[in-house]
């Protein structure tokens, strides 16, 4: 089960507070999608999810917005979230904006 949280049209830090308040909330096993349309929340949000266990993928959905979809890691350290968030933001070219 996913739920969703729409912050287009905030700018950091609120993407990435609510994002983290959100997976606070989630029950067990659940995942959280979040569209943002604020560049810098692409590795503010996954890298606050990382400290709390979540693994991240990011799409670009529009020009610019993206869906990160936020779900449990078990049996992942946070050093290979962390390192898999890099790959995730070369894939979309988050790192040439």
């Amino acid at each position: 089960m996913s739920k969703q949280l729409d912050v287009r049209g905030e700018i950091c830090p609120y993407p990435m507070m609510k994002a983290s308040e959100a997976l606070k909330n989630l029950s067990s096993g659940e995942s959280l999608q979040v569209l943002t349309d604020h560049a810098p929340a692409l590795s503010t949000i996954p890298w606050e999810a990382a400290k709390q266990g979540y693994r991240a993928s990011i799409e670009r959905v529009g020009s610019p917005e993206w869906l990160i979809t936020l779900e449990p890691a078990e049996g992942r350290s946070q050093a290979e979230l962390v390192a898999d968030l890099g790959q995730q933001l070369e894939a979309v070219g988050a790192l040439d904006d």
